[in-house]
């Protein structure tokens, strides 16, 4: 069965870490999230993947190539995004027989998936204490019987978590009016599937919809969540490693090291002398932290340093950032409460006592800055020597 993976968007309440890179292209634990989702579609027994793709369309092409694990891969086009029946449009040439639609940003419980593939016509559901957020459906005698937009009065706990099994037919049905949010809904067509087919509701154990930068940081803490330690890079025989770690080939871990897993650190990676991580943290490719610095519970981008006598901790950090010696974040406020994060514009809370600094590429302190919990700082930024950063920027 064919697999059908939406990668196009870009996630704009992710910013600033999408201004250069597609959302289901941000790596946690090792890989991009939409490469999570391919292999739980491989793992389902998928036999072509194809990816829809619109914004930075290069980053997806150039991670996935021609094939995923030995499974054929193609690509659709879509080139304004306007919702996910839109995406689902530029794939539909591609399309022969049923098929699935996974969104490339989700993280999904693979065993729910293998079921998913095997119960078509099916919908993946989650149960969540407040389903007023989301598409919510109703299930009656084992089949689902209606799905309700973001209802003020939910009939059920249960909502759409965003993974498909569509009849062949479906390929007709993707030309849904537009919806009162200016964009084409998937939604309508699964409308249109349960009113012509028993569609099969298969609940979800663990289902995340990766759509701002904390849950990144959720994300990591779950699928790094179980890993088995995996050395395959440079480490010194001084080198404290307590807990599940992986060192990929070519990274470095030099004497007086100590890591505390789960830390997933990536090829080209140099961590030391004398570093402390903390898990769940994921350094990317060719990352730098060196002496006396401690990152922890983060996720820290290809080719950034956190070269000397700094803290990071629960903080998302993008591409070729450089935090100048004695940079320190905070992650914890004072009176306990949750941190709050600007997302589009508007306060946002995180829901987490503990939340540090956004940072977007390219963004450099300067020595023994200080910034605040919360702060997320645009791609670009620089801060000044001593400077306090209160405020986003």
């Amino acid at each position: 069965m064919q697999a059908v993976v939406l990668a196009a968007g870009q996630g704009t309440r992710m910013a600033p870490l999408t201004d250069n890179t597609p959302k289901p292209m941000l790596p946690v634990a090792g890989r991009p999230l939409a490469a999570h989702v391919a292999d739980a579609a491989v793992d389902a027994g998928a036999d072509e993947l194809v990816f829809v793709v619109g914004y930075e369309a290069e980053d997806v092409r150039s991670y996935f190539g021609d094939t995923h694990r030995g499974v054929p891969v193609t690509y659709a086009v879509q080139s304004k995004q306007a919702g996910t029946a839109d995406a689902l449009r530029a794939a539909r040439d591609e399309l022969e027989g049923a098929f699935v639609v996974l969104n490339g940003d989700n993280l999904y419980d693979p065993a729910a998936i293998d079921r998913l593939f095997a119960d078509g016509p099916a919908l993946g559901t989650y149960e969540v204490p407040d389903p007023s957020n989301y598409g919510v459906v109703s299930i009656s005698d084992g089949s689902i019987t209606e799905i309700v937009e973001k209802p003020d009065n939910p009939p059920t706990d249960q909502i759409n978590a965003g993974a498909y099994v569509f009849p062949a037919e479906a390929r007709e049905w993707l030309d849904v009016p537009e919806s009162e949010r200016g964009e084409y809904e998937i939604t309508d067509v699964l409308a249109r599937v349960i009113d012509d087919y028993e569609v099969t509701p298969v609940p979800f154990e663990r289902w995340l919809d990766v759509g701002r930068p904390w849950e990144l940081l959720e994300a990591n803490e779950l699928l790094l969540d179980g890993i088995d330690r995996d050395l395959r890079g440079a480490v010194s025989d001084d080198v404290d490693l307590r807990g599940p770690v992986v060192v990929e080939e070519g990274a470095t871990i030099e004497p007086g090291v100590v890591i505390e897993g789960p830390v997933y650190i990536d090829a080209g990676a140099e961590v030391g002398p004398n570093a402390y991580l903390r898990g769940p943290t994921y350094l990317g490719e060719g990352v730098h932290v060196g002496n006396g610095v401690e990152i922890k519970n983060s996720v820290i981008r290809a080719g950034s340093a956190v070269p000397h006598l700094s803290y990071v901790g629960d903080s998302v950090i993008g591409l070729e950032v450089n935090f100048g010696a004695g940079t320190n974040v905070a992650n914890l406020r004072h009176d306990g409460a949750d941190v709050w994060v600007t997302v589009k514009g508007e306060r946002v809370s995180t829901g987490r006592r503990k939340m540090g600094v956004v940072a977007g590429d390219d963004v450099k302190t300067g020595i023994n800055t200080s910034i605040e919990p919360g702060i997320v700082l645009s791609s670009g930024t620089h801060t000044e020597p001593g400077e306090r950063v209160s405020r986003d920027r």
